[in-house]
């Protein structure tokens, strides 16, 4: 079994469903409302153990209502929460609007995320006796960067999602093993809009890539290697929300387990479409019988 550490974020997401996004400025009715556990941390978490991976979270939840809800929903998913530590004050929301496309617009609060500023020897200790460590970007960039560079030293592969996506610190860029960005962020890290100009300057930086594309899949690439695109399959997208971390923490298990990288990008691409053509996040992630039989 693959042995994951997860540092990332809780947090509660509250997802407003519409015909349509509203503009500046502008009121629309909603057809439905709903709060679903989450948080890119949290989501990588649930993703990765369902497909069969043994993971630790690593972060903080709030005082508030919030907080034990998304406690006992990581551990009824079989994720360890003992270093999800509990901390006064509120828990991290997420305020998401999903539209009739299936597509989403997000506003993250971080509450008691943002207390997560650095790591304890418990920390330390779960990163280094992972074989994979996941992280994003909702946690401050202090307790990323000391995780990344935790795992360089105990030769642990690191895996990163820049979400959301801001300019990122040499020392964190340096430990980081795989990237996975999705289009949008290649490009606001890369200033190039086009996938392939934009792997090649991500390379630069760290020693593979992997761009999700939405409908058009996936763009692998390694220094030394020639890019390669995988399609996605084709589905019926309700709700897109949570599919890229869906993908990011079923290729985690996938790759743990000694899988090549084009059965490993297949395996995780049928998890994020699976998860897709259903309502939430963490609660449209599938166990490892529904991707097996995808």
């Amino acid at each position: 079994m693959t042995a994951i550490a997860v540092l990332g974020s809780t947090s509660m997401d509250l997802v407003a469903y519409v015909a349509r996004a509203p503009g500046r400025g502008e009121t629309v009715t909603g057809r439905e409302f709903r709060t679903v556990p989450g948080g890119k941390g949290a989501n990588q978490a649930v993703a990765a153990a369902r497909a069969g991976g043994d993971v630790v979270m690593i972060g903080a939840v709030g005082t508030d209502e919030y907080g034990s809800a998304l406690r006992t929903h990581l551990e009824h998913a079989g994720v360890d929460t003992d270093l999800l530590h509990t901390v006064a004050g509120p828990s991290g929301t997420a305020h998401i609007v999903v539209d009739d496309e299936g597509a989403n617009s997000i506003v993250v609060i971080p509450g008691a995320n943002g207390s997560v500023t650095a790591l304890g020897p418990g920390e330390r200790a779960a990163v280094s006796a992972a074989g994979l460590l996941l992280l994003q970007l909702e946690l401050p960039l202090t307790a990323v960067t000391e995780a990344a560079r935790t795992a360089r030293d105990r030769g642990v592969r690191t895996i990163l999602t820049p979400s959301p996506v801001r300019t990122l610190p040499s020392a964190l860029l340096a430990a980081v093993d795989l990237l996975i960005p999705d289009e949008h962020e290649a490009t606001a890290l890369t200033g190039c809009e086009e996938p392939h100009a934009a792997a090649q300057i991500l390379l630069r930086q760290v020693p593979a890539v992997v761009i999700t594309l939405g409908r058009k899949g996936c763009l692998y690439a390694a220094r030394g290697a020639e890019p390669v695109l995988f399609p996605a399959p084709e589905v019926t997208a309700v709700d897109t929300t949570g599919a890229g971390d869906t993908f990011v923490g079923t290729l985690a298990v996938a790759l743990g387990e000694g899988r090549q990288v084009p059965e490993a990008v297949a395996w995780a691409s049928s998890a994020a479409a699976l998860c897709v053509q259903r309502q939430g996040a963490s609660t449209s992630m599938p166990h490892r019988s529904g991707i097996d039989a995808a």
